[in-house]
């Protein structure tokens, strides 16, 4: 299975989009995982936060390097996210692996429908505008958290709007910003799932991890080379698009 195109062609995908959008392609990771290689979906589930937040662990080293990110905003934000991660992943013990899948359909849902809404110049001249208010990314922090911790995403297609629309950073700066933020909480998260699984004597297919973390980052350096060179807006919209079959047949499979 490991030696399967269809995963190298995915994680290639995943990282892809990531490199090009800033966020939304780490929700492709669980249904490959899932669909694609086999996995169980609890074990998916934890293997996708350590594969997300090694993912987004390269991508905020470029970022860092290039002076974009904001830290006071990552800890504001990352702290609260990466607690309520781990709590995500503690309340995983106590809900069906086809509870969590249902739950992976809505936010994968959710997240097709902020790939799709316009943004509007009025709604980028009142961000301008704005200051960061500390109790709405707390609020934001622990909700993505919990978010991330039970159904495996990075949550950057939350992230990003919550920073543009509270604070007046900048995109390249809110892209940069929820990199660091996801590597956080993604291994918050996969911390308390690997203790988990230690408990129960599972084991996570290292191998699989290994190959798609590769192919994924391998997406992330070609999607930021391109980003300049594809309409992004066309791009997210397709992206956005793409995701409203899947999370369907996520949903209607665990019915």
């Amino acid at each position: 299975m490991i030696t399967d195109p269809v995963i190298w062609i995915g994680a290639l995908m995943m990282g892809l989009s990531l490199g090009l959008l800033g966020s939304g392609g780490s929700i492709l990771t669980v249904p490959l995982l899932v669909y694609v290689a086999n996995e169980p979906e609890k074990i998916a589930i934890a293997e996708s936060l350590l594969i997300v937040g090694i993912v987004a662990l390269v991508g905020s080293i470029i970022h860092i390097l290039k002076r974009n990110v904001d830290y006071k905003l990552a800890l504001l934000f990352g702290l609260p996210s990466m607690f309520s991660a781990y709590l995500g992943a503690y309340l995983s013990q106590f809900v069906s692996a086809q509870f969590q899948m249902l739950l992976f359909a809505i936010v994968m849902l959710a997240a097709s429908v902020f790939m799709l809404k316009p943004k509007s110049t009025n709604d980028l001249a009142k961000q301008s505008k704005q200051d960061g208010n500390p109790y709405v990314l707390i609020a934001a922090g622990l909700c993505v958290g919990v978010l991330a911790g039970l159904v495996g995403v990075g949550g950057g297609f939350l992230i990003v709007p919550v920073l543009l629309g509270v604070t007046a950073i900048k995109i390249h700066q809110a892209i940069a910003t929820s990199l660091v933020i996801i590597t956080m909480q993604s291994f918050a998260g996969f911390g308390k799932y690997a203790y988990l699984t230690s408990v129960q004597s599972l084991s996570f297919n290292i191998e699989l991890i290994t190959l798609v973390s590769i192919c994924a980052v391998l997406g992330v350096f070609i999607g930021a080379w391109a980003t300049q060179r594809l309409p992004q807006a066309k791009l997210k919209s397709l992206f956005g698009i793409s995701l409203i079959p899947l999370s369907v047949f996520i949903f209607y499979s665990n019915i």
